[in-house]
Order: C-alpha cells, then structure tokens, then sequence
C-alpha cells in the first residue's frame, strides 16, 4: 500500500467535490460512503443481519436498503447506532483496504467520512473544513432534511475542533469552485512530492 492521505469533514463539508477534484488528477480514491453503501447490496452479509435485528421495515420495495428510515432509528438510540456500526464497519475496511491495496496511483485519497481524519490506513490527514451555518444549509438543501436533523447527524459526528486538532492539511471551502480547484491542486502537487519520498 502506498502513500495514503485521509480526506475528512462533516456532513456538508464538500468532501464529494474535492475528491471528484483528486480523481480528476487520476489519483485513486477509496470512499468510505461508497463501501458503505455496497456493503448493504442486496443479498449481501451485512443486509442480512441488519435486516433480522430491525425488521422489514428498513428495506425498500426493491429490496434495498432504506437509509433514511434506519437513519431515524439509530440517531434517535445510541445502542442501535453501535450495533449496526459492529456490523458495517469491519466490511467497509475491509473494501477499502481493498482497494487500496491495488491502487495504481501516485498516492491515493481515503475519503473517511465525518470522523477524525485518523486512521491506520493513512499517512496524512486532510480536513475540508466549512461553517456551521454553512454546513447546515447545503445538507437541509441536499437532502430534503430538516435543519433540526441536519443538527442530530452533526451532534452525532465528531466536533469540528477534533477534525481540526488532527489535521495536517485545511482547505476551507467556503468560497467559489475557482478557489476550491487552487488549493487542491496545491496540495496534489505537495501530495506528489511527499508521495515519492514516502519508503
């Protein structure tokens, strides 16, 4: 496995469009939203057991996995958020050292959703960081959720001040896509560099 940098951020941050940016530059990219949701495929391990301990009620009518209707049980009930966690997240590390094991890039980006930016996959922690207000108002648009639930997923995520107490990198993306393409470039070349002097 080769030099990996973490790319974190709360929910809203635009942790999508930096590393569409990355991809852009042929850089792999291994998503931990993307594992987590081939994780739950139908007629997959995970969706079995999830499936037996909270009922048909979390499926679809094509037999896929409701997010939004489990989401609604386990950020109400911390137990039940374990309990699922116990059980998706061994599969998504397992896909992701997967496929960062047969990444042809330079470096790769593991994208690790809202957490610290910490992992023992990766060398480098990058953090997308964005205003709370900021955050809250791009999810409620997204999403078609209400800002008071946009407000349970981001109490339920790290706090903004650990991301940034662990991050070696900040781009904040608060401003235009112009600026977003500058500093990843940036850092693509400062990523190339560490990259080729990383034993």
């Amino acid at each position: 496995m080769g030099f990996v940098v973490g790319l974190t951020g709360g929910i809203g941050s635009g942790k999508s469009a930096v590393s569409d940016l990355f991809a852009a530059r042929g850089i792999t990219i291994a998503d931990a939203d993307v594992a987590s949701r081939n994780v739950v495929m139908p007629g997959t391990p995970a969706l079995d057991k999830i499936v037996a301990h909270f009922g048909s009620g979390v499926l679809n009518e094509d037999g896929t996995l409701d997010r939004t209707a489990l989401r609604h049980i386990v950020f109400q009930d911390t137990d039940q958020r374990r309990w699922l966690e116990s059980i998706t997240v061994p599969a998504i590390m397992s896909e992701l050292r997967h496929i960062l094991s047969t990444s042809a890039s330079p470096y790769s980006i593991l994208i690790l959703s809202s957490g610290s930016g910490r992992s023992n996959l990766t060398h480098r922690s990058l953090v997308i960081d964005v205003p709370r207000e900021l955050q809250i108002a791009r999810v409620t648009a997204r999403d078609n959720n209400t800002p008071e639930q946009v407000q349970r997923i981001m109490d339920a995520q790290p706090p903004r001040e650990a991301r940034l107490q662990y991050a070696d990198d900040v781009i904040v993306n608060d401003g235009s896509l112009d600026a977003l393409e500058q500093s990843v470039e940036q850092l693509h070349r400062k990523y190339l560099d560490m990259a080729e002097n990383y034993e």
